[in-house]
This record gives structure tokens, C-alpha cells and sequence, in this order.
């Protein structure tokens, strides 16, 4: 196996590409391992439980007056970081919808588009949804382009 580290300005984001002529067993041992640490392990709190619940499993987050939560398709959860902290350590499937709402787009099932007030978004699986304001709903919009 050949190892080679190109070091790139200007990058938004650091990228990690695997070639490869077949997946075998170490390939996937290694892109287990590149995943685990590149996604942030995060701490849920509910009464006086704590959760350790997939990333993947938030359908957003949401400020409630001082707090942060973080919903899932049935459940809500508080979190002790704030929505700017969450924005930098979140993946990038996470985007900021609206000021006190930070969304997964890999979860979004719709969104309702209205041109002169907030749009709405729906979540498979659930009842619950959020509005999306006109002013994080072009880059909400993009990013929703480049997921398919």
C-alpha cells in the first residue's frame, strides 16, 4: 500500500481519498477508522441521562430560550454547546436553516418553498419540522443540490 499527502491551500474542508483496485479487509478497516475520527462524538442529555446517539440520527437542532436540543424523529435532547460552536464541529451534511436552527440534510424529505416569508421543511419519518428562513434558504437549497 502507498501512502501520499498533498497539503492544498485554499481548502474548505480537509478530504481524505482512498484508491483502491477492490475493497479487502483492510481498505474497509481503514475507512472505519478515517470515519470514526473525522465524526464528532457528542454527549445528548435528557433528565439526568446522558445519550450517546449517532449523528446521523439528529434531524436538527434547535435554540429553546437559553438551551440548545437536539431532536430526532421522536425524541428532543439538550446539548451544551451553542449553535456557533455546533456549526464548526458538526459534518458537512449539518447547515445552519435559520438563526436558531441547524439542519441535517441528509434527513430533510421536502421543503415547502415560500417566496415572501420562511419555508417550510419536513423530515421522513416524523411528524416534526422547521422553517427555513429566506436568508439561509439559497445555500439551504444548494447544498439540498449536491446531496443527490
Amino acid at each position: 500500500m502507498k501512502l501520499r499527502v498533498e497539503i492544498t491551500d485554499g481548502s474548505a474542508e480537509d478530504e481524505v481519498i482512498i484508491r483502491c483496485s477492490r475493497i479487502d479487509e483492510n481498505i474497509s478497516k481503514l475507512q472505519t477508522y478515517i470515519q470514526s475520527m473525522s465524526t464528532p462524538k457528542m454527549v445528548f442529555f435528557k433528565d439526568s441521562q446522558e445519550y450517546y446517539l449517532p449523528l446521523e440520527e439528529i434531524l436538527f437542532f434547535e435554540t429553546e430560550g437559553e438551551q440548545i436540543h437536539a431532536h430526532t424523529a421522536d425524541d428532543a435532547f439538550r446539548v451544551k454547546h451553542r449553535l456557533y460552536e455546533l456549526e464548526e464541529i458538526l459534518p458537512h451534511y449539518f447547515i445552519r436553516a435559520a438563526k436558531g436552527t441547524i439542519v441535517n440534510t441528509l434527513r430533510i424529505y421536502s421543503i415547502n418553498r415560500n417566496l415572501t416569508a420562511s419555508s417550510l421543511v419536513k423530515f421522513a419519518g416524523t411528524h416534526k419540522q422547521i422553517y427555513a428562513s429566506r436568508h439561509y434558504y439559497g445555500e439551504l437549497k444548494n447544498k439540498m443540490g449536491k446531496r443527490r
